[in-house]
């Protein structure tokens, strides 16, 4: 049975209360090459075993990133998983707790999140974190957020090396809420450039280290550029490995850290779900977005969990509220503080230093190909790669091989003039014959 509840009229209405022609008035804001002007080239209905066999065909069609050399990043990295990962996540108050409404029976849940938010608040050097969002580039966006009701500035300045999907995400949310948003051409190296489009009405600087080309800088003189204008430094982080061997972004004199989580703990599932990090200085945490679990004691004296800060818009903070986040990635965070708790900090050091050392090995190969010119000046596990042909068309090529060998960055950011930019990372699961074979195949391609 089809559940339509509202007649013809009734759209009529509401269209004429708001002052819209059309319902396609609704959707002014969305590109045209982004609608469809006719239905889904589907089959309009099949019985469930139909549906079940025909999904079946396409996910065959799908190929794992395990199934041989693989070197995609740019922001979704592959690692390992320890099995005890999954096994923990299935039981099921894990897999069926949701958000603590009722924070006095749930303090299981609160008690994960709160080990989570210190796992994230060590890890980025900040003062403290909440209990997730839903991403690393919804996290950025509500950073920016949070620097302009901070600041009451209304300019973010977006560094040239912040991955362009999460300066989309940034410019769709601040477009909404007013803000304005400097973003700086594509930049492999984007240091100076930041610093020169700092001025007094900048709310917040938004750098990301290792930036989308791979590139790792310390932000810390952008800080001091950004401090003496008066505006907060958001650092962005996609590769949450690289906290084990690089500066944190408190110790680089960041505000506001924000990163992708999904390489702790998460598997790449086709783009997700996710977990979102999320810290900043302690007197910045009452304008922080989503939910922060503390510590406390109860009335004898025994450790307990609070939901200690949620002021979203569906509690009593109303239009005063500081996100419309509902939710967080609980079960993605949780996921993510059973990998750190497993690795410690010498095993996330160890982790991280392998990764380096992979990517490095990687370079080596790469870079004594003919016309092949290696473009990031210093890296953890990722770098951009120049090549004497459209970078889209060589990943193809090898792709036809077995081999998948990086992010055409034309891919990410359309008419940046880079076509011939790749970006290649390498993990702890990159084996040594993956980097042999990828090497000898990209030669050929590029000939």
């Amino acid at each position: 049975m089809r559940y339509l509840p509202l007649t013809p009229e009734d759209r009529a209405d509401m269209l004429g209360v708001i002052g819209a022609g059309s319902i396609d008035e609704l959707f002014v804001d969305v590109p045209a090459v982004a609608r469809r002007s006719e239905p889904v080239d589907l089959p309009h209905h099949a019985g469930e075993i139909e549906v079940e066999r025909e999904l079946l065909r396409l996910s065959r069609r799908n190929r794992s990133a395990a199934e041989g050399p693989f070197f995609v990043g740019a922001g979704a990295y592959r690692h390992h998983v320890p099995a005890t990962v999954d096994h923990i996540i299935q039981r099921s108050e894990f897999l069926t707790s949701y958000t603590p409404y009722q924070p006095e029976i749930a303090q299981g849940t609160l008690q994960v999140l709160f080990e989570f938010q210190s796992q994230v608040a060590a890890l980025t050097g900040m003062d403290v974190a909440n209990a997730s969002l839903y991403d690393g580039s919804t996290a950025t966006a509500e950073a920016v957020m949070m620097a302009q009701r901070v600041t009451r500035k209304n300019k973010a300045v977006l560094s040239g090396g912040v991955h362009p999907q999460y300066v989309g995400a940034v410019e769709t949310l601040a477009h909404a809420a007013g803000v304005a948003t400097l973003r700086l051409p594509a930049a492999i190296d984007a240091e100076d450039a930041v610093i020169a489009a700092i001025d007094q009405d900048t709310a917040c600087v938004v750098v990301q280290t290792p930036n989308v080309f791979g590139t790792a800088t310390d932000v810390t003189k952008i800080a001091e550029a950004a401090h003496a204008a008066g505006a907060l430094l958001i650092v962005v982080t996609t590769e949450a490995v690289s906290y084990g061997l690089l500066k944190s972004p408190g110790a680089m004199g960041a505000d506001i850290a924000v990163a992708e989580g999904q390489s702790i703990g998460n598997g790449l599932n086709f783009g997700g779900p996710y977990v979102g990090l999320f810290a900043c200085k302690e007197k910045f945490v009452r304008q922080a977005p989503g939910r922060l679990c503390g510590e406390t004691v109860d009335a004898d004296g025994k450790r307990g969990f609070v939901l200690t800060l949620s002021t979203r818009e569906q509690h009593i903070r109303r239009d005063k509220a500081t996100s419309n986040i509902c939710t967080n990635s609980g079960l993605c965070a949780l996921a993510f503080s059973i990998h750190m708790s497993l690795l410690g900090e010498q095993g996330l050091r160890q982790l991280a230093s392998l990764n380096h050392q992979k990517a490095l090995a990687t370079a080596k190969a790469l870079a004594a190909i003919p016309g092949v010119e290696i473009l990031t000046p210093r890296f953890f596990n990722e770098f951009a790669v120049r090549v004497p042909k459209d970078a889209a068309e060589v990943v193809e090529t090898l792709a036809a091989h077995g081999v998948i060998a990086g992010v055409p960055y034309s891919r990410l950011e359309p008419g940046a003039g880079l076509d011939d930019v790749l970006l290649v990372a390498a993990t702890e699961t990159t084996l040594d014959t993956d980097i042999t074979f990828f090497a000898k195949l990209l030669a050929g391609a590029v000939q």
